[in-house]
């Protein structure tokens, strides 16, 4: 399909069946000004792609490439529920996560030295609330690089994967993703796939593995789309020229450090570490002496860059060729491990888990469930976050002046990664009616610090006493690519991260996988390779789980003295009025008279909270007689409240009367109601019986 827009340029469409659904791009309908722009249509979700490319190379020793996740509130058809912000403003951490999740496929695919400033922005215009659009999203903004000019290896393609009714289905429905033990987003090329991201509920690396193939084979019909755009639009490239390392420079700085790498390096890392740093200091300063200090200054990164290059390159030569990592350790050796539990005396729960140089400390806390984070994004209205982690890494980890700022998008991937490892062991609100927040304080940093997040969570939810199902453990894997020969490295620092070819993150219990995520800088791998990985990553998880249960072996019997205890009680949701009272007169009683913090959901489920056991009963107490429904064959307290010839009427309840009849005053014959009760008296009474009506009968001579 094709007509001509304002500006004078054709539109042109391509459409194909994807996943059940028409998978449309149409291009030149919006974005006039934009380098390229499309628009993507799937169901009733529209996501527009643009990129937007700087004509000049900028001077940055990095690829400035930025994608951004927008949410629009108006594509759901919603208002925010912000009493006070209704426009858009910073974005949730749920469209950060997901401008990761297009940012991870996308940027290993621009040929390194690459200096021009890109910035691609997904928007979603219209969302189709049965299906989450992250993988529309991915699409457009793969789809708009095409189209830009620029040297990207694409196109790529992703697609959200679950299980349903064991059989493998893309774009689940809410009510399916929430019956689905698996959450994978698959993302990658035509020949491999270069992106993983998972939640799951323990289930087996086999499974993922097939999970995988499956998806691999599903989104080639959005990469063959992409393709036929591309043919039809014919882009032009745009200019530029790679920033890399002088040739000359290089050969000069491999034969400089010739002899000084290999075994020589090969150490423990705080020792290692101190020998790169003092051999990159004399290399410098030797540098300097040659070419002249002026001279070298001028071209000083270029030599630094290219002495990084050779240090990685003979870390991938060690590995390769003697099955030896930088730090003497063997291919599928763990770095030494250490962790304690309840370090800090005043929190609810914490620990410290140490792997190697790599050292989390996690801190626990317990609150009712009121303080639940409140959830209100595009896709999701007012929903409820009850465990939340948090996770920091500032400068001095990682031996840098830095600035202290709020969390960025690493630590907010990060954190939601360990999160996610958690949240499927769990107890239930209804079992454990508490929100949770872990926040892990990164100390020291040497590689996967998201893993030692996982393991040092783990240990202080159970040191802080929460009955998780069972417990989760956590490894990264790393990869180097010999030719078609893969090298599969257990627990990678941070040297094997910068120079390999994968960063796999998998944690799980005995059971099962609970998360995955793994990047890639190789332009996509096959399933194969990824299976390996999963598989070799079983036994180094079990490994780190066997050291975590030596320092603790379950959740502790007793929360922390200093955790507020509560109370759980459900009532019937008619009943709720009673307790809030008029205006929340009631309500505002209870809490100010007892000192206990109560909270009530719409089912019904109260939970009280506070440090003090008597204050929870008396707040306890105080509930059950308000909602407290009547029971035949029980004994109440009641205030006589009218007497009629044939009776009297009993306040048993707030709200609930019943009537004792003159018989069941007494096991004796009695003239006058008048001769054994007064208005306002205090008696016992059992309920005997309640009609069809609802009426209560009484009686005081079967006491």
């Amino acid at each position: 399909m094709s007509t001509i827009n304002p500006s004078g340029k054709e539109i042109f469409s391509v459409t194909t069946n994807f996943c059940g659904r028409p998978l449309k791009l149409e291009v030149n309908r919006v974005g006039f000004r934009s380098t390229a722009s499309v628009l993507v249509t799937y169901g009733d979700t529209v996501v527009l792609g643009t990129a937007m490319v700087s004509s000049r190379p900028v001077v940055l020793d990095y690829f400035p490439l930025s994608i951004d996740y927008e949410e629009k509130f108006y594509a759901a058809g919603k208002i925010s529920g912000s009493r006070f912000i209704k426009r858009e403003g910073r974005p949730s951490d749920e469209a950060i996560l997901i401008g990761r999740l297009i940012d991870r496929p996308i940027r290993p695919l621009f040929p390194k030295g690459y200096r021009q400033e890109v910035q691609v922005v997904a928007s979603v215009l219209s969302l189709d609330p049965n299906f989450r659009p992250d993988s529309i999203a991915m699409i457009a903004s793969s789809a708009a690089l095409m189209l830009a000019g620029v040297p990207f290896d694409g196109p790529v393609a992703g697609i959200r994967v679950g299980r349903v009714n064991g059989q493998f289905k893309a774009f689940l429905t809410p009510e399916e993703r929430e019956a689905s033990d698996l959450d994978l987003v698959v993302a990658g090329i035509k020949s491999g796939i270069t992106m993983v991201e998972a939640g799951a509920n323990e289930v087996s690396e086999e499974l993922v593995t097939e999970a995988l193939a499956w998806a691999f084979e599903a989104y080639q019909p959005a990469i063959a789309l992409q393709n036929e755009l591309v043919a039809k639009m014919s882009p032009v490239a745009l200019p530029y020229e790679l920033v890399l390392p002088n040739s000359e420079i290089q050969a000069a700085v491999d034969g400089w450090v010739e002899g000084k790498l290999g075994e020589d390096l090969q150490k423990p890392y705080p020792e290692r570490n101190e020998l790169v740093s003092t051999l990159r200091w004399d290399f410098h300063e030797q540098m300097r002496a040659a070419i002249g200090a002026d001279k070298y200054d001028a071209v000083h990164d270029e030599y630094d860059e290219a002495f990084t290059m050779a240090i990685h390159k003979d870390v991938r030569r060690g590995i390769v060729e003697n099955g030896l990592r930088p730090d003497g350790r063997k291919l599928d050796q763990i770095r030494p491990l250490s962790s304690e539990v309840g370090v800090l005396p005043r929190t609810h729960g914490s620990s410290i888990f140490t792997r190697g140089l790599t050292q989390a400390l996690n801190i626990i806390t317990l609150a009712p469930l009121s303080f639940s984070q409140i959830v209100d994004t595009m896709e999701v209205t007012e929903g409820e976050h009850r465990y939340m982690h948090h996770y920091n890494a500032p400068g001095f980890t990682v031996g840098e002046v830095r600035r202290l700022s709020g969390p960025g998008r690493r630590e907010i991937g990060h954190g939601y990664l360990a999160e996610r490892a958690l949240m499927p062991v769990l107890p239930s609100r209804e079992d454990f009616p508490y929100a949770i927040r872990s926040v892990t304080e990164i100390m020291s940093q040497n590689g996967s610090t998201s893993m030692a997040a996982t393991c040092s969570s783990c240990l202080a939810l159970m040191d802080a006493g929460v009955p998780i199902k069972a417990p989760v453990s956590g490894i990264a894997m790393g990869l180097m690519m010999d030719g078609d020969k893969p090298y599969v490295l257990s627990d990678i620092a941070d040297a094997e991260d910068f120079a390999g070819d994968m960063d796999f993150k998998v944690t799980g219990t005995a059971k099962g996988i609970t998360a995955i995520q793994m990047d890639m800088k190789l332009h996509g791998l096959p399933v194969s390779v990824l299976g390996e990985a999963l598989a070799k990553s079983k036994s180094g998880r079990a490994f780190i789980l066997d050291h975590m249960l030596t320092t603790l072996a379950t959740a502790r019997p007793k929360l922390s003295p200093y955790a507020p205890r509560i109370e759980k009680l459900m009532i019937n949701p008619d009943k709720i009025g009673a307790v809030i009272g008029k205006g929340g007169e009631t309500i505002k009683k209870i809490t100010a008279e007892t000192g206990a913090m109560i909270d009530i959901s719409d089912d019904g489920l109260i939970t009280i909270a506070a440090v003090d056991g008597q204050a929870i009963e008396r707040a306890l107490n105080w509930i059950k007689g308000l909602t407290e429904e009547p029971e035949v064959g029980t004994v109440y307290e009641g205030k006589v409240v009218s007497i009629k010839d044939f009776g009297a009427f009993v306040n048993i309840m707030p709200g609930i009367d019943g009537m004792v009849h003159i018989s069941e005053l007494a096991d004796k014959r009695i003239e006058k109601v008048t001769d054994v009760l007064t208005e306002g008296q205090i008696v016992k009474v059992r309920l005997i019986a309640i009609d069809e009506k609802g009426r209560l009968s009484l009686s005081i001579k079967s006491v």
